[in-house]
């Protein structure tokens, strides 16, 4: 779990990520929810109303969704607070907010089957790291940035 946290571009030590195995899967454990529920619905309104939440996410330090857990359910669980998210984590939810906008889109537009073809992309991304804290779009970009490292140390 500590490499994949670590892929997001979280510094924790040992401790203090099996501390938050639980809230870390919250924010994206309640997306998923939403999404699939708006997929199962055939919702372009329910699923349009993830993209403002995506942004925030992916625009600031704390996910909308942090701040329930942080606020709220921490308390009831005995959970720690949540960390501010890297910039790594933020990255992909920038990703999820643009790719749900087309799924949105897709729905308004009465292309249903596009868009529940294109929306369980996210909902495998979206479970896998509910699931595991392994986020495709954060080793991606983790790749993405050893690769542009290793061209700048040959140039």
């Amino acid at each position: 779990m500590r490499d994949n946290l670590s892929t997001q571009g979280y510094r924790l030590p040992d401790s203090e990520a099996g501390r938050l195995r639980i809230g870390l899967r919250f924010p994206t454990a309640l997306c998923l929810a939403f999404v699939v529920t708006g997929l199962a619905l055939e919702s372009a309104l329910m699923i349009a109303l993830l993209v403002p939440i995506g942004a925030v996410a992916g625009w600031s330090s704390r996910h909308p969704f942090d701040h329930l857990w942080n606020h709220g359910l921490r308390h009831l669980v005995g959970g720690p607070e949540l960390p501010p998210n890297p910039t790594r984590r933020r990255h992909a939810f920038k990703l999820a907010t643009v790719w749900l906008a087309g799924v949105a889109a897709l729905f308004a537009a009465g292309a249903s089957t596009a868009s529940v073809a294109l929306g369980g992309v996210p909902v495998a991304v979206c479970a896998l790291v509910t699931a595991t804290n392994f986020c495709v779009p954060s080793t991606m970009l983790a790749a993405l940035e050893r690769w542009r490292r290793r061209g700048e140390a040959v140039a």
